[in-house]
């Protein structure tokens, strides 16, 4: 009997022969040494939520729903080790009620913590690193059905916290927390130019940075977060406006102005002119994950590339040469962020500063020749992909942006000789 897989974004398909629930380790062991016995692929999945084919299967695909728990938690380090299945939703008011945190997140949480630390998910904050900065043991089935704990002090530590899912089935992940934190949060309108000629400055003096540019505009939008001071009161957005900016003008709205502008594509450049106008400040301070996380329920499909910090101002004008020129229509905004430098052999974050450009569009729309032109321009300033987001690079590329890209592919020849985690989106990017 075959099934069918279908990512959130839509964009991608599989047809396992069988879905299983595994409750522990040693049942995702006993499954993959079923799996090789019969001579076929097995791949966990998570939430769906990449935007590429990387967890796909027409083997067994695992689902990993059922591992949900934390395991145990140190109060003295503020370390906690989870099960893989456990989604970020889930894990982050845990983590509140034993004063804890992580200390960074991405702008969604329903991703499963193997799913999201295996793709390589980041967020914002240009002394900050990604999700998998924070991890500090993993635990994994390798290709053999063993089981294989990996710490700080592995050889194989740098290739642990960014796997790919090609490594081995990730079971349970040890979190290194930090004590739980209020973010004050500002948005505020400004013009791309006046952002762009103070964009370093505003990513050093705030925790966290990151803007929205509306494209044929010159209209963007500033989210600016830091900690406050213990002591300070939660004073978080009023039900009715978090109703009418996060619900509904942000999604239900959004959303019906996509499936507009779908047969009305010329409207799109006065419309965001309109979105950029409109947009008012906000103040309010909250736990935070609910300043990191946003609701999300327009469906949509993402590219984003990291590149050196410095390549910013050139890679929006040739973005906005683009736009300019007519190519395309594009309704979605374009999200900017920031990270420092980790040593994560395959964090997009790899020992450099980086900024993220995420290009986006609506799920009912073809994004194949905006997504190609964006790719052109971000591999032209030594551009890295997202895991999780549509790209078309392969191993010959990753070979040359990965100073350990050989090392990660050693590492999997021992870990998984017969490629029993692999699929044709491993195949291309890692050979």
């Amino acid at each position: 009997m075959s099934h069918t897989w279908t990512n959130w974004g839509r964009s991608e398909q599989s047809h396992p022969a069988r879905i299983a629930y595994p409750g522990s380790t040693a049942e995702v062991s006993r499954l993959v040494r079923e799996a090789v016995a019969a001579g076929t692929t097995i791949k966990a999945i998570g939430a769906g939520h990449s935007f590429t084919a990387i967890g796909a299967t027409d083997g067994i695909l695992l689902r990993l729903d059922r591992m949900n728990r934390i395991l145990a938690r140190d109060s003295t380090t503020g370390r906690v080790r989870v099960e893989a299945g456990i989604s970020l939703h889930d894990l982050n008011p845990q983590l509140k009620a034993m004063g804890l945190a992580l200390p960074n997140l991405g702008d969604v949480d329903p991703q499963s913590v193997a799913g999201a630390i295996s793709t390589g998910t980041h967020g914002t904050g240009g002394k900050l690193l990604g999700i998998s900065a924070a991890v500090v043991g993993v635990q994994l089935v390798t290709g053999d059905g063993e089981v294989l704990d990996i710490d700080e002090r592995h050889p194989w530590f740098g290739a642990s916290r960014v796997t790919l899912g090609a490594l081995g089935i990730v079971t349970e992940v040890t979190l290194q927390c930090v004590p739980a934190f209020l973010l004050h949060a500002r948005e505020a309108p400004m013009a791309l130019p006046e952002l762009l000629q103070q964009v370093d400055s505003l990513v050093a003096d705030n925790d966290h940075f990151e803007f929205y540019w509306f494209p044929h505009t010159e209209k963007a939008l500033t989210k600016a977060n830091n900690r406050v001071p213990d002591g300070t009161p939660r004073k978080p957005v009023g039900r009715f406006r978090h109703w009418l900016d996060d619900e509904f003008l942000s999604n239900t709205a959004f959303d019906g102005i996509n499936r507009v502008m779908t047969r009305k594509p010329s409207w799109i450049p006065r419309v965001n002119g309109f979105a950029g106008s409109v947009l008012g400040a906000r103040e309010y301070v909250d736990d935070s994950y609910n300043v990191f996380v946003s609701p999300r329920t327009v469906r949509f499909r993402e590219s984003e590339f990291a590149m050196p910090r410095e390549a910013l101002p050139s890679v929006l004008r040739e973005l906005g040469q683009w736009f300019g020129a007519g190519h395309e229509n594009v309704s979605f905004p374009i999200e900017v962020r920031f990270t420092a430098a980790d040593d994560v052999w395959m964090s997009t974050g790899h020992e450099r500063d980086n900024c993220y450009v995420a290009v986006h569009q609506y799920w009912r729309t073809d994004y194949t020749s905006y997504f190609a032109a964006a790719q052109d321009i971000f591999t032209a300033h030594g551009g890295r992909p997202h895991w999780g987001k549509i790209h078309t690079l392969d191993a010959g590329y990753f070979s040359q942006a990965y100073s350990r890209f050989d090392e990660f592919v050693q590492v999997r020849d021992e870990l998984d000789p017969a490629r029993t985690f692999s699929n044709a989106y491993l195949g291309r990017v890692l050979g």
